[in-house]
């Protein structure tokens, strides 16, 4: 009677017989049928396929779609593929690709990344709005092509949206976010970055219909004013995020309205915000108890007073971007240190008056031995090897940046790296100048000479 099984297991064997010799296991394994292999796809059910094609990426999705029909049929299966990022095949990417993509993917598709996909459009994007109603995050970011038809699709099909970044999409204007506001009204993140045509007015009306944002990101948006910021603070409660980094235009009122409406803002980037005083630090350090991360670089009018009421009130700090803050000094560490205890990330470059007393707080505070990760002290002259020797006790430091901090030496650092073995060392040293030639040799041409 012929075995159709893969393996015999009916070794007869008694308690003295010798254990078979291989040529004996040979014998009695049963051939594999020449159809076995055809038969795998029978073997293994369909629900257990895909939950393997699940995990893979879409490399490999493409890879097993290359296998057989039924391979084929099951890796291309719109199960597969609720979260597509098509960043790495950018230059590829067309608009006959993102139009088949949805037609497969249909409702399934959750999560698309087109970030860099120059070459899609408005009508490749319309069809995907039409197919795709149930997408949640969407990523257009530098897809140069594309308008405000884009933002008209998407409000009028999916509803469902709640992430959204076109950043460095030039030509989207008032009217997306007009758009935006009507028909996608569950939208929590938006990014705008860098969209030079929108305006205080599209601002107004998108947090009017999108009361439920809790990240807004205009970076370098230079249009945008006061009036426009003001709605954030009076629409939007729920705001955890806002990055308004290069908005040069503003001010306290913005600030102020910010802390005044959004209690549980957490993460605030304004580097660049040159109109910036104090006041907007004492209005912060009222409102924004919640507040983990802020960053000011280049708010050159900020001082010691300001962050004094800042980290009186603001306990939970664990990231301050000060570069540049050039009108603060060692009090402003020394109130860090003392109110801060989480701080592990603090970039004091180019704040010319820090000095090694300063460092010493930092080095004395609850967060250099328990939280301070990053410190980044780039161009402070009058740092010295001291503040090296204060930051020993920083068991958890990664990495210190001291470029030129021209008060540093070789055997400073060589003393910090003993004590912190894993610390990563940013320095630069400039070569020495060579001593005069000595003798009256004849005098050498500069190069610029030679050539001439």
């Amino acid at each position: 009677m012929e075995h159709r099984h893969l393996y015999t297991n009916g070794f007869s064997r008694t308690a003295s017989s010798r254990p078979p010799r291989r040529e004996q296991l040979t014998q009695q394994l049963t051939p594999i049928s020449p159809r076995a292999d055809s038969l795998i796809d029978q073997i293994i059910p369909k629900e257990l396929l895909l939950r393997v094609f699940s995990f893979l990426d879409i490399l490999s999705l493409c890879r097993c779609a290359s296998v057989s029909k039924y391979w084929n049929q099951v890796a291309l299966d719109g199960s597969n593929w609720q979260r597509v990022d098509l960043f790495s095949f950018q230059t590829d990417v067309k608009g006959p690709v993102v139009e088949n993509l949805s037609k497969r993917c249909g409702g399934f598709l959750k999560s698309l990344s087109l970030r860099g996909c120059r070459c899609v459009t408005d009508a490749a994007l319309k069809m995907f709005a039409q197919n795709c109603h149930n997408i949640v995050a969407l990523n257009l970011n530098g897809c140069t092509r594309i308008t405000d038809a884009t933002c008209q699709s998407l409000s009028h099909y999916c509803s469902r949206l709640q992430k959204l970044d076109l950043d460095s999409c030039l030509n989207v204007t008032d009217h997306s976010l007009t758009a935006l506001s009507i028909g996608c009204q569950n939208l929590s993140e938006i990014t705008v970055a860098w969209c030079n045509l929108i305006t205080d007015n599209g601002v107004r009306i998108l947090t009017t219909g999108c009361t439920r944002l809790a990240s807004f990101i205009a970076r370098g948006c230079h249009q945008l004013t006061d009036s426009g910021f003001k709605h954030l603070g009076h629409n939007c409660p729920d705001l955890r995020i806002v990055n308004l980094h290069g908005c040069t235009s503003v001010t306290d009122e913005t600030i102020i309205s910010l802390s005044v409406g959004c209690r549980n803002l957490r993460t605030l980037c304004l580097s660049k915000c040159f109109g910036l005083t104090d006041a907007s630090l004492v209005h912060l350090g009222q409102g924004c108890h919640q507040l983990r991360t802020l960053e000011v670089a280049g708010c050159s009018q900020l001082t010691d007073s300001g962050f004094q009421a800042l980290a009186k009130n603001c306990h939970g700090i664990e990231r301050l971007d000060l570069e540049e803050c050039v009108l603060i000094s060692d009090a402003t560490i020394g109130h860090l240190a003392l109110n801060c205890p989480h701080l592990s990330k603090l970039s004091l470059s180019h704040c010319e008056l820090i000095t090694d007393e300063g460092i010493s707080h930092l080095g004395g505070s609850m967060c250099a031995a328990e939280s301070l990760t990053v410190l980044e002290l780039d161009n402070c002259p009058l740092i010295t090897d001291a503040s090296l020797n204060h930051l020993n006790v920083c068991l958890n430091l990664q990495r210190i940046e001291l470029y030129d901090c021209q008060l540093i030496t070789h055997t400073g650092i060589h003393r910090l790296k003993t004590q912190l073995p894993n610390v990563r060392v940013h320095a630069y040293f400039a070569p020495v100048t060579p001593p005069p030639s000595v003798g009256g040799g004849r005098r050498r041409l500069c190069r610029c000479c030679v050539i001439l």
